[in-house]
């Protein structure tokens, strides 16, 4: 029968996809972003917000619990784990993005890992249904973010993963769970009402809550719908529902699941070589050319010759950061992270640690730096450049442009280099026989037949001092606030 509203379209597509939908090219692309979504979310375990976060959700407790990634003694209720995974994935700003702009992966893989545990293991969930579930999430959160002019360009309000990503999630969970497509409609419609963060809170410890949220409001949107809690029919048609977050609002009913097409079948997403805003890995790729004009062998780059380092840059002010004080302000910098380049040859995840923001050369080299912004040079992840010249006391100038850097939709990673990056950051929290296991899942889970042997890799051992003192903290400070709590 005809479908009534874009909402009801959404919530027939999540409940009536099938895994015979799955194209291999899906199957493939999926495949790439979880593993690389694994691997960020391991390396973020290390991190401050992740360990603040682990911190606060201990205090929930249930009889369900599922695995924090590579912490073995570190339990939580399915959506609290969720949460901190996803918190831990965007730590670093290290997870993929794709077009029209949003990091997808980081909302949705997180609840599949915690479902996968939490639910009765009768039928078991295998890697096909995780594979049809993650493709859902994010084919929801592409469609969401094509219904908007404003969305093609880098954001100015609001943080897409923490709109559309609550949204994926819960078209993800619900997927999983198997609910009816009116339970999915509900399910989108509560998670509207968890979705939104500003985008204000880049370059805080803050943002990477955002994909953390995503992933727990999803979870708990579909387990809400399942109970019978209701939200507008039509939320997403609505120029005061989902049309709320963003200008030049245009919803468009999809096409029958007859004629359906995955967006991620016409295009890959970005992998981050860098843990760093994605605009800057341009930057970077300038700046690694003009380095070669400036440097010959091993020799140090001669900083007290330069005279000037220009930047033609889209404006994207949250991206412009002269002096950054922070690891987060470092990664969310044009300036900074040209400057990194320049000097080391490389950007790295030790980068932006506080001893090297601070060092005297990197703030030398960052009182040089001006920016441009060329009025052709549009604020699109899908179309910038980024232009870096420097000019030497002596006059000579040395300019270099990137259109498009290694790790770009455009220009993806190689299979070879997207494992050698996971091995890098899983490396440091899991033995090594876990990470190359994780490594062959992950490359034949359309062949699994049991997803719990994908989450019993996860639970990988840390540093034995460092885990029982963080665990340990963790009990101590989590009664201290349950008590604060209860006092209120």
């Amino acid at each position: 029968f005809p479908l009534k509203s874009v909402t009801e379209s959404f919530a027939k597509m999540i409940h009536g996809l099938k895994v015979e939908h799955l194209t291999d090219r899906v199957i493939q692309r999926s495949k790439r972003m979880i593993l690389d979504t694994l691997g960020v979310g391991l390396l973020g375990t290390s991190t401050e917000v992740f360990y603040k976060a682990g911190q606060y959700s201990k205090i929930y407790s249930s009889n369900i619990s599922s695995t924090v990634w590579g912490q073995p003694d570190f339990r939580l209720p399915p959506t609290y784990a969720a949460f901190v995974n996803g918190v831990a994935i965007h730590s670093m700003d290290f997870d993929d993005t794709w077009h029209p702009a949003t990091h997808p992966s980081g909302a949705v893989l997180p609840v599949l890992t915690a479902l996968s545990e939490a639910l009765p293991q009768s039928p078991k969930f295998s890697g096909l249904d995780l594979l049809l579930a993650f493709s859902v999430g994010i084919e929801v959160q592409g469609r969401l973010m094509h219904f908007s002019k404003e969305a093609n360009d880098i954001p100015k309000r609001f943080h897409p993963p923490s709109v559309v990503g609550t949204l994926g999630s819960a078209a993800a969970a619900s997927k999983y769970l198997g609910l009816s497509w009116t339970k999915c409609r509900e399910a989108l419609a509560i998670a509207v009402s968890h979705a939104g963060a500003p985008i204000a809170n880049a370059a805080t410890q803050t943002k990477p809550l955002h994909i953390g949220n995503a992933a727990r409001h999803g979870i708990e949107a579909a387990f809400l719908a399942m109970l019978g809690l209701q939200g507008n029919k039509q939320i997403l048609d609505m120029e005061a529902g989902f049309g709320a977050f963003y200008a030049n609002y245009s919803p468009k009913v999809l096409p029958s699941l007859d004629s359906h097409t995955w967006l991620l079948d016409q295009q890959d997403v970005a992998f981050k070589r860098f843990p760093a805003h994605l605009a800057t890995h341009w930057v970077a790729d300038a700046a690694a050319s003009v380095r070669k004009h400036l440097v010959k062998g091993r020799a140090p780059l001669p900083v007290n010759h330069i005279q000037k380092i220009v930047l033609r840059i889209p404006d994207v002010q949250y991206v412009n950061r002269p002096f950054p004080d922070s690891e987060h302000e470092a990664r969310h910098s044009f300036q900074y992270v040209a400057c990194a380049m320049l000097l080391d040859g490389g950007v790295t995840v030790q980068s932006f640690h506080k001893s090297q923001i601070n060092r005297p050369q990197v703030r030398q080299l960052l009182r040089k730096v001006e920016l441009e912004y060329p009025p052709d040079n549009l604020p699109s992840f899908n179309t910038l450049y980024c232009e870096v010249s420097v000019t030497l006391k002596d006059g000579a100038t040395f300019t270099e442009r990137s259109s498009t850097f290694y790790g770009h939709w455009r220009n993806p990673l190689s299979q070879k280099d997207l494992q050698e990056k996971f091995r890098a950051n899983a490396s440091g929290m899991l033995p090594c026989d876990k990470v190359e296991g994780l490594i062959r899942i992950v490359e034949k889970l359309e062949d699994i037949e049991d997803c719990s042997v994908l989450t019993t890799l996860l639970k990988g051992p840390c540093p034995p001092q460092e885990a029982s003192k963080s665990i340990q903290d963790v009990v101590i400070f989590s009664e201290e606030l349950l008590m604060n709590f209860m006092n209120l």
